[in-house]
Order: structure tokens, then C-alpha cells, then sequence
């Protein structure tokens, strides 16, 4: 059922989970993984995506992201419908242990929902939470950076390699993101941004922190 979290402001900074149905961990192979790394990366290069942090778990996906062309739920829409057609290839070929019981769970869920086809490997919502505020960026950041430490995979957030945190560190990443140099209560972005005066006091525009202590 819808969770009443919608992007209502196309233009605009926000965090989205992008979810496997039934929790499914679809996502403990590399070759998945790196097909998603593929497509976030096509979404940058040909759908203005600006992404200033994300993380692959095993059956969800965190996102921080703004769409440049003021048309984020059509982006995240085709990123979901492509890598759900392109899941099921890799889910087909041989060596796939997991694929009858998987398959039959995705073809559950899809009988669910008129509107879906054979397969439904996401959920219909995005989980969308309209980022607000400078507190609001640096607690979303922090959460998506910790999610790989919290579920045990590593100790340090920058060692695991389907997260943006490695960025942060001055090494790169799998793909380029937008770095927020710092989170502060005031002053400006570097080409963009809050303007002065913060949330209230003007649009959300693409660029990174000004330093201001």
C-alpha cells in the first residue's frame, strides 16, 4: 500500500529507499550490484541525476538525489523499471541458486497490482522524504553512510565499496557523487544551493558548501 511518501516537488533534494519487494536479498552478488552501479551511473550522464550520496544494501537502496531537470519521479521510475528488466536476466541465467523461490516471490507481488507485468522486483513507493533543512542533509548522510556498519558488513562506513562514504575520504568512489564538503548553519553553497538565510529563504539549486565557520 502507498506509504504517503511522494516526491511533490520535482526540482527538489530528496532521500529515497528504494526497496526489493519482500524484502528479498537480491542484491549479495557483486554482478547485481555492480549492474545497479551501471544504471545510477547512466542516470547521472543522460538524466541530469545529481547524487550527493547513496548506499547498495542487500534489498534496498539509499539515495540522496536531485533531479537537474525537474523530473526526479520519472528518473527514479525508469531507473526502476530498466534494472528490474535487467535483474531478471542475471536472476535467469545459470548458477542462480536462489531463482525459482525468488521468482516466485516477485511473481506474487505482481499479481498484487493490475498495473504490474509478469515480475515486480520494487516496490511501487520511494520512500521519498523532502530534504529541508541543513540538519536534515547532515542526519541523512550519517544514516545512509552508517547503514553498511549497523548490518555488520564493515567497521568503517569509507570500507565499504557500493556507498559514496569512500568519496569522502578523497579516494574514488565507483561513481562520482556531489561532495558536501561540510555541513554548516549558515552561509552559502558554492554555485548553488540554500541561499543566505537558509531553507526558508529561497529554492534548493545544485552545488557544494562555501566555507563557513
Amino acid at each position: 500500500m502507498p506509504t504517503g511518501y511522494k516526491i511533490a516537488e520535482q526540482d527538489q533534494l530528496y532521500h529515497l529507499t528504494l526497496q526489493v519487494v519482500g524484502w528479498v536479498d537480491l542484491f549479495t552478488r557483486k554482478s547485481y550490484r555492480d549492474m545497479l552501479i551501471q544504471n545510477l551511473a547512466f542516470c547521472q550522464q543522460n538524466k541530469a541525476l545529481e547524487i550527493f550520496a547513496y548506499v547498495i544494501m542487500s534489498n534496498h537502496i539509499h539515495l540522496l538525489v536531485k533531479s537537474n531537470t525537474g523530473n526526479l519521479s520519472n528518473t527514479i521510475r525508469d531507473f526502476k523499471s530498466f534494472t528490474s528488466k535487467e535483474l531478471l536476466k542475471l536472476i535467469k541465467e545459470p548458477g542462480e541458486s536462489r531463482r525459482e523461490w525468488m521468482l516466485e516471490i516477485f511473481k506474487n507481488a505482481a499479481s498484487q497490482h493490475v498495473r504490474n507485468s509478469e515480475f515486480q522486483l520494487w516496490t511501487h513507493e520511494n520512500h521519498a522524504e523532502h530534504i529541508y533543512s541543513n540538519q536534515f542533509i547532515s542526519q541523512k548522510i550519517n544514516y545512509i553512510h552508517e547503514n553498511p556498519v549497523v548490518a555488520g558488513i564493515v567497521l568503517k562506513a569509507e570500507d565499504y565499496p557500493y556507498s559514496r562514504a569512500k568519496n569522502y575520504t578523497g579516494e574514488p568512489g565507483l561513481i562520482p557523487v556531489t561532495i558536501l564538503e561540510g555541513i554548516y548553519t549558515a552561509g552559502n553553497w558554492k554555485s548553488g544551493g540554500w541561499p543566505v538565510g537558509g531553507c526558508n529563504s529561497g529554492e534548493w539549486q545544485s552545488g557544494g558548501w562555501n566555507v563557513v565557520r
